[in-house]
């Protein structure tokens, strides 16, 4: 069911953990950011989730730095799908989505609460209602991030009532410390239930630290799209420094083949998400 559809590979480049000595590759600044993407971009990389940092490396909600860090990525990696992170280590409330004008490509939609490793990931229906709705009059497509089976049907939801448009696409996220495992059955589960409520939705699987590799092969071989990068796995499988993200993307571009897959040209990518064409 995989065989010759290309392959979107997203890279994570940056999350919320500072850079330390175990993780000395994680970009911070906005100029480490451009050269790590572009380095991501040239290796295979069609999709960029984004973040940026404020100076004493936590995460950051500021458009400002948003504004500077997609004029640096539309520079250095024409036509790249741009996808802003509105997740809560970013801001509280409705700061969280104050980069939505910039009118990036994409930006991520959790359309639930769930736990974390030390606290509640927290996504109140009235505002993730707002986020969905600034997505909209911004003509920028959501991506769902689905923790658990009641965000694809909340997903559902709210796409036929209007408030995220048609079609889904959806980032199934396993492996989370105290949210949803990495379960082959439990991955099958949700990939079927996808098709059964939204036919024409794309997704994704992503995965956190060891588990990362084992997410990708599952997408590539049912036929979906895989996410990498030093934000879900600062580290190689067998514990050593951590790779850069133009090296995660590499393997996953390598591993395509061993499922009749090839990674996604930026069009593809585009095409496949229902995205305008590149500039």
């Amino acid at each position: 069911m995989s065989d010759h559809i290309p392959c979107i590979i997203t890279v994570a480049i940056t999350g919320s953990l500072p850079r330390k000595e175990n993780n000395p590759a994680v970009p911070i600044t906005i100029a480490e950011q451009v050269e790590s993407t572009q380095e991501a971009f040239e290796a295979g990389a069609t999709l960029a989730h984004l973040h940026v940092r404020n100076d004493d490396q936590s995460s950051s909600s500021d458009p400002e730095k948003f504004a500077r860090l997609q004029e640096g990525l539309r520079q250095h990696c024409p036509g790249m799908i741009l996808q802003f992170s509105t997740g809560g280590r970013s801001g509280a409330g409705k700061e969280r989505g104050g980069m939505i004008a910039l009118k990036p490509d994409m930006a991520s939609l959790a359309t639930g609460s769930c736990n974390f490793p030390t606290r509640v990931y927290e996504n109140a229906p009235d505002l993730v209602d707002w986020l969905a709705a600034e997505m909209l009059a911004h003509d920028v497509k959501p991506e769902i991030e689905a923790f658990d089976l009641s965000m694809i049907f909340k997903a559902v939801e709210m796409q036929r009532a209007g408030k995220v448009k048609a079609p889904l696409h959806v980032q199934f996220v396993m492996g989370v410390k105290n949210a949803m495992p990495v379960d082959r059955q439990a991955f099958e589960f949700y990939v079927a239930t996808l098709k059964r409520l939204a036919p024409d939705a794309t997704w994704t699987g992503a995965a956190i630290g060891k588990d990362q590799l084992t997410l990708n092969r599952w997408s590539l071989e049912l036929g979906g799209h895989c996410r990498t990068g030093l934000e879900d796995n600062v580290r190689w499988d067998k514990g050593t420094l951590a790779a850069s993200n133009g090296a995660l993307v590499g393997r996953v571009a390598e591993l395509c083949a061993e499922y009749g897959r090839r990674p996604a040209t930026v069009a593809e990518a585009r095409s496949l998400l229902h995205l305008h064409p590149a500039a």
